[in-house]
């Protein structure tokens, strides 16, 4: 007997010391089990299992360079002003995770892909009960669950500092799990509406921002001078922004190029970051380029194994949840609706971010907030589109603009009480700027009574929503026909 259990306990320690404390194994070996699972053919699954290690491996490369990247800001500003500057980015905010949830917790990145795990079987569960819930979507967009498990398991780690690894685990999963079919189940309608039926939801960052101000954009005054973006046209140069990586290159060497022209030359080659005989002009713009660069290794790291993780769930979603929508990334409302909502919401959404910026700078914040290309874009650019159907010209240019101030900040409070601005980044979305901040308060201050408070005080919003319209609650998402029909006869 001794034997055996000596054997499986050295089974169970190679596994922990090669698998389960690895993340990019680990990613590895549950795609390689769900494809099992879904019974596809073992070459498939031996394919998966290596798409998605490598994407984690490639993810890894594009984090380390985009930390280097921006030490000269991080160190520089410290130093010389005493500052703590960061990048509200959901990819800076899960490095920021990553580096610092060692060094303050002792723990691994690997917690946070079980928590990813347990967090998403929630969501498939309370979904399967949809009867009971009132919920519909199930939260499919693997880089956002990658992203928001990070920043979740650190703010359960920050309010229960002594509490055990697993009990972490299954009250963040519990938590993560409720918000991500709550928030995703809250644009089930307004994207049906959009869409025209398109069936599906939207699962990202920004789920409360959006149904928020969908619900405000119906309350803005419709004239003629108010009229909907369709019809109204924009510069042509102003499409630049469109583009990800123009986009952020501009951005990121306005913002590199103030604070390293403050820092100074003279600082920059005392401390080592640049040579005595480099073009100061030509640092500043390698330097703000390389943000792009890394940003988009790194992103193609994420969709490489995530590609991988999603499909490998999709088919067991599919198969167990009948009826139920699949919960998307936000950038698929961006084909509907005007073009042009998405141009004038990143335009308005950066200006709200960047006034926010100079306020904290004037004010002297002790965290200095740095822009990141996708709040600036998906967040307020998805806020536009929605507004823009629901209240037109006026709610597309006012709702991103309320939404880039809450960005900053929110995000500035929260990234400092939680000790996250320290490491350089924050998750920095909508929903992660607002309603997180106030469910950790609740957790920090209340304890096991606030975590009560924010699982009822979420799972109450569909029950809600559902005795609102209880005849077309389901209908909208099983037969949108008949529930437009519905809706023109009522």
């Amino acid at each position: 007997m001794d034997a055996v259990l000596n054997f499986l306990l050295a089974i169970w320690s190679y596994f922990a010391a090669n698998i389960l404390t690895q993340p990019a194994f680990l990613i590895g070996f549950i795609v390689l089990l769900g494809y099992i699972l879904l019974k596809k053919p073992l070459y498939e699954s031996i394919a998966g299992f290596l798409k998605a290690t490598v994407g984690y491996l490639i993810l890894s490369v594009g984090s380390g360079g985009l930390v280097n990247n921006f030490r000269p800001i991080l160190v520089g500003l410290k130093e010389r002003f005493n500052l703590d500057a960061m990048v509200i980015d959901p990819y800076f905010g899960q490095n920021a995770v990553t580096v610092g949830i060692e060094e303050t917790f002792g723990k691994t990145f690997s917690d946070t892909m079980l928590l990813l795990l347990i967090a998403f079987v929630m969501n498939i569960l309370l979904v399967r009960f949809k009867k009971y819930t009132k919920l519909r979507a199930v939260f499919t967009t693997g880089n956002v669950q990658v992203q928001q498990a990070a920043t979740a398991f650190w703010i359960l780690l920050f309010c229960f500092p002594d509490l055990g690894r697993i009990p972490v685990l299954l009250i963040m999963g519990l938590i993560l799990g409720v918000y991500w079919a709550v928030g995703s189940n809250l644009t089930v309608d307004i994207t049906q509406e959009l869409t025209e039926g398109a069936g599906f939801a939207i699962a990202h960052q920004q789920m409360f921002g959006i149904a928020i101000f969908s619900k405000l954009s119906e309350k803005v005054k419709q004239d003629k001078k108010n009229k909907k973006l369709e019809d109204m046209e924009l510069p042509g140069f102003l499409s630049i922004f469109n583009e990800n990586m123009v986009a952020t290159s501009i951005l990121m060497l306005f913002f590199f190029g103030i604070i390293l022209l403050v820092l100074g030359k003279p600082y920059l080659v005392g401390a080592e970051f640049m040579l005595p005989d480099q073009s100061f002009f030509f640092y500043i713009l390698l330097t703000s380029l390389n943000f792009a660069v890394y940003l988009a290794i790194l992103q193609l790291g994420v969709r490489t194994f995530v590609a991988e993780l999603t499909e490998s769930f999709q088919g067991i979603s599919n198969t167990l949840l009948p009826g139920a929508v699949p919960g998307i990334d936000v950038a698929a409302s961006f084909g509907f609706g005007s073009p042009n909502a998405v141009t004038i919401g990143f335009l308005f959404g950066a200006l709200g971010q960047f006034i926010t910026i100079g306020l904290l700078i004037l004010f002297k914040s002790p965290t200095i907030v740095i822009a990141g290309f996708i709040p600036l874009f998906f967040d307020n650019a998805a806020i536009a589109v929605y507004a823009n159907n629901k209240g037109g010209f006026k709610a597309a240019c006012l709702f991103p603009f309320i939404s880039g101030i809450i960005q900053v900040a929110g995000s500035a409070l929260i990234a400092t009480f939680i000790g996250l601005s320290q490491y350089g980044g924050y998750l920095g979305m909508f929903d992660w700027a607002t309603v997180w901040p106030l469910m950790t308060v609740l957790m920090k201050y209340l304890g096991f009574v606030g975590i009560g408070i924010v699982v009822i005080g979420l799972l109450a919003i569909p029950q809600i929503q559902y005795r609102r319209r209880p005849d077309t609650y389901f209908l909208i998402t099983e037969d949108y026909e008949e529930y437009e029909a519905v809706m023109t006869k009522a």
